[in-house]
């Protein structure tokens, strides 16, 4: 067992345990000035665990972590290179002593940017014109202003507050959608209870996901939801797949009353070939990217960092995720926001 100070800290060189996806890891010399650092690839995940302080996940989509927790008796804290800890809150981890932060804030403008680009090729018809091209024809359509649009954002963590920030810059109408309702909100103006949604989306334009996937937002657009949408409105997934109900939303596409959809995550991925999302009419498919961008890699890996050393000097570590909520709990919390 590690020797630990009284903060809990480990008095001497702290160990670090990594583990590397397809994707090689970025940015450990810093934190090799302290630690000792193992990266490990999914097989030697448990005995790299053995005696170590801190697990840093940059294979976030990973399995591997539950059967390899036996061997984290010396874990203190758990940072995983993602927003979503979907996939990574089980039991045995949910029900421990163990710290778990995620990268919040390194996609907060990365998807409120995308949710700006899938509004827009909604409102002037880029597929459309897209197919056109394709088949050589010049055929002139007309495209929808989104300015005075009313958009609602489900999720009012970082990314759905950057979201809105993004859709108000463009002259849009923002609402936002969360846990609590709040009647004065300084990004969304007003925020509805979740657990309304079928009682509001009828007044949007936009109905935009960015919530967490937790036990109380899986299946959060359900087919009454979905059956409650404005004709003409449009909804954008760049959440998790299990916040709505796709076979729903597949028949109410077919109907043609929605003006379409932008959907970037989904139950099942990759997305089988033979699902109607990818032939439907008015519906971009694009592979769970919301959040990438140029510099993510490097972004992560400066977090880490900068964690890592704050950690080790005993300082509070930003973007803790509350396990029984499945999240980060918004700063906002005293006026009755949060994430979902």
């Amino acid at each position: 067992m590690t020797e630990r100070t009284a903060t809990g800290r480990p008095a001497g060189r702290p160990v670090v345990a990594v583990l590397e996806g397809a994707r090689p890891v970025r940015g450990l010399e810093r934190v090799r000035e302290f630690a000792e650092v193992r990266v490990t690839g999914a097989p030697g995940l448990a005995e790299a665990l053995d005696g170590a302080d801190v697990l840093h996940l940059w294979d976030y989509f990973s399995g591997a972590l539950p059967a390899a927790w036996h061997a984290a008796g010396s874990l203190r804290w758990l940072h995983v290179a993602a927003a979503g800890v979907d996939k990574l809150l089980f039991p045995e981890l949910v029900s421990s002593d163990v710290v778990v932060t995620n990268a919040h804030g390194v996609f907060d403008q990365p998807m409120a940017e995308y949710v700006l680009g899938a509004v827009l090729h909604a409102a002037k018809g880029f597929g459309r014109s897209s197919d056109q091209q394709r088949r050589a024809e010049w055929s002139w359509h007309e495209g929808r202003t989104i300015a005075g649009a009313r958009a609602l954002v489900v999720g009012t963590g970082g990314i759905g507050r950057r979201t809105a920030q993004l859709l108000r810059a463009v002259g849009m109408q923002v609402e936002g959608a969360g846990r609590r309702a709040v009647l004065h909100d300084e990004d969304f103006g007003r925020i509805h209870a979740s657990s309304e949604l079928a009682t509001v989306v009828g007044s949007f334009d936009y109905v935009v996901l960015v919530a967490p996937l937790t036990p109380l937002t899986e299946n959060l657009v359900d087919a009454a939801v979905i059956g409650a949408l404005a004709p003409g409105a449009v909804l954008v997934n760049a959440g998790r797949g299990r916040l709505l109900d796709e076979d729903a939303l597949v028949a109410r596409l077919r109907t043609g009353t929605l003006g379409g959809a932008v959907l970037d995550t989904f139950a099942v991925e990759p997305l089988p070939p033979e699902h109607p999302f990818w032939s439907l009419p008015g519906v971009l498919v694009t592979p769970h990217m919301a959040s990438n961008a140029d510099s993510w890699l490097d972004d992560l890996a400066v977090q880490f960092e900068q964690n890592f050393l704050l950690w080790r000097d005993g300082l509070p570590l930003p973007g803790v995720i509350d396990k029984a909520l499945g999240y980060v709990p918004s700063r906002r919390g005293a006026t009755g926001a949060d994430a979902s």
